[in-house]
């Protein structure tokens, strides 16, 4: 199964395969679902904060420290914090 994309692990969860195409266990696909039900059920506090979350989560995938810091405060967020540093880049 190839998967590219943000929604491309959503549907291969949702086909109940894994990326090599082997089932996913039922047992795990429960809980996920489970979890996942409960988050959308839980309140945000913003929009915004949701998407410096998500910037910093994965952009620390492919930027180095100094350039997402950078990268954060040009577009008019707060630059990494210390937990953050040492969470992603520790």
């Amino acid at each position: 199964m190839a998967i590219a994309g943000p929604d491309g692990v959503d549907a291969a969860i949702a086909a109940g395969l894994d990326l090599d195409g082997s089932p996913i266990p039922d047992e795990m696909l429960s809980l996920y679902n489970e979890v996942m039900a409960l988050e959308a059920q839980r309140a945000r506090s913003g929009v915004r904060k949701s998407m410096r979350n998500r910037v910093v989560k994965t952009g620390s995938k492919h930027l180095d420290q100094a350039s997402l810091d950078a990268r954060l405060k040009a577009a008019g967020w707060e630059g990494l914090k210390p937990k953050e540093i040492d969470f992603f880049y520790g």
